[in-house]
């Protein structure tokens, strides 16, 4: 057998890590070049025929790359819903890297899908989430959606005789999708890729915060005659509103009491997290009576990328859902399959971070996760609304919607643009535009388990300097 050393490389690799990490309080939060400039400066191009060392590759990429890293680590980034990595989570990560396991099967990965099993009770656990519910780990929120609407699609048509995965959706009758008219963009994507069509979605108004109106939504719920699939969200992407979820579960189950074609999903990608908090869990009110949810590890709980959940919480519609039989596959043991919960045969062992992270916290922690988060995005907004120049369209958990306004105190769009640009090329801190209700805004996510009121003044002084 030959021997391989592997430290050269992955000392290497160490090293540039640290160097990383040791750097993300210094050095610009935004991405100093763009792809463009970095694919024009690549070392290579045409690919040769004889290779280099392995520390040697390792060396040229981290410096051909390294202009074109986002700090997504330091407590300064807010321009995704983008948590940055517990440490607990980074060292497990690595171990996955090494240990390179094939994490579909119990049989050929008893460890990782042992590590997953635990995992996914505990996120139960600390969502307050029905304990028998079945936990997978996708690659992110939107294959968690996705999941979810396919379990949904089986459930309302089956209701009607049908069996989807056998006969398709020819000749089956049109499956409705009830949702805000703000609902998150993964979730007509996953309409589409499932075969619903975008056509499918039903918009329900929401209010003046984002939030779905509970009137419209029963109406809308109540009223229609064909299967349907209802989708709650729990967190708004702009403004962290979330959707009156109670009231949405109690048409559902008035509708159910009559026919059985109605299914409850909930897209919680960030805001599900406030379930671990006893401050803020009545926002997410409700949650446990859905069929299934989504939910992501890599925002809010600040594992490394990728790691999604999705929950369902019904295993035999799963299974009829997503699950995959072959001759060639091992046989369904005591433990479940993960290929079983989710769309991927080939998959890393997302999970063993995640059971890095929780173990890491304990409950306590994730509660002063989130808390710390919610809190510092409260002062955040307080400190910019006291600016002149800006003002605060809104704020909930840990989103913040601020605009430039001008001098009589009206929405000022092209100012708000030029704000943002002059925050974004200061380099302290990095939020991102967006288009809310109609209006240009600037949207600032804090998620990072590192941001702390120091970063708050320096955001807020940024965004202050921005606007004189």
């Amino acid at each position: 057998m030959k021997p391989v050393d592997y430290r050269p490389s992955l000392d290497r690799a160490a090293a540039l890590a640290f160097d990383w990490l040791e750097s993300l309080d210094d050095r610009p939060v935004g991405p100093p070049v763009d792809a463009a400039t970095l694919l024009a400066c690549a070392p290579v191009t045409d690919l040769p025929d004889e290779g280099v060392a392995p520390d040697v590759a390792v060396e040229e990429l981290a410096t051909w790359l390294e202009p074109g890293l986002s700090a997504l680590g330091s407590g300064r980034y807010l321009a995704l819903v983008n948590g940055g990595t517990l440490p607990a989570g980074l060292g497990a990560d690595w171990l996955v890297s090494a240990w390179d396991q094939h994490a579909a099967f119990a049989e050929h990965g008893p460890a990782p899908v042992a590590a997953e099993q635990v995992a996914g009770g505990w996120i139960l656990d600390v969502l307050d989430l029905p304990r028998d519910a079945v936990v997978g780990f996708p690659t992110g929120a939107q294959a968690a959606n996705t999941i979810g609407l396919l379990a949904a699609r089986h459930h309302v048509l089956a209701a009607h005789g049908i069996n989807v995965e056998r006969t398709g959706l020819v000749g089956a009758p049109p499956i409705a999708l009830i949702g805000s008219a703000e609902q998150h963009s993964s979730v007509a994507r996953s309409a589409r890729v499932i075969g619903l069509g975008s056509d499918a979605i039903v918009p329900v108004p929401s209010d003046s915060s984002g939030a779905m109106d509970p009137d419209a939504a029963r109406a809308a719920i109540l009223g229609h005659g064909g299967p349907l699939i209802v989708n709650a969200q729990a967190g708004n992407v702009n403004a962290g509103a979330f959707d009156p979820i109670n009231a949405i579960a109690d048409a559902v189950a008035e509708r159910r009491s009559e026919r059985n074609d109605v299914w409850l999903h909930v897209d919680g990608a960030f805001g599900l997290w406030v379930r671990a908090s006893r401050r803020r869990a009545p926002l997410a009110a409700g949650a446990e009576r859905a069929d299934s949810w989504a939910c992501d590890a890599h925002k809010w709980l600040n594992t490394p990328y990728d790691c999604g959940i999705s929950i369902v919480a019904d295993r035999t519609v799963l299974a009829a859902a997503v699950g995959v039989r072959a001759a060639y596959l091992p046989p369904v043991g005591e433990v479940d399959d993960p290929t079983d919960r989710v769309l991927e045969f080939s998959r890393r062992a997302r999970g063993v971070p995640v059971w890095a992270a929780l173990r890491s916290l304990g409950r306590s922690g994730v509660e002063r996760l989130v808390d710390g988060a919610c809190d510092a995005a409260e002062v955040l907004a307080a400190a910019i609304e006291s600016i002149d120049g800006l003002r605060v369209r809104g704020q909930g958990i840990n989103q913040v919607v601020v605009e430039a306004v001008d001098a009589a105190g009206e929405s000022d769009p092209a100012r708000t643009s030029a704000v943002l640009a002059a925050v974004v090329a200061d380099g302290r801190c990095y939020p991102s535009g967006t288009v809310w209700q109609g209006r240009p805004g600037i949207r600032l996510s804090v998620s990072n388990w590192r941001t702390d009121l120091d970063d708050v003044a320096e955001i807020a002084a940024a965004f202050a300097d921005a606007v004189r």
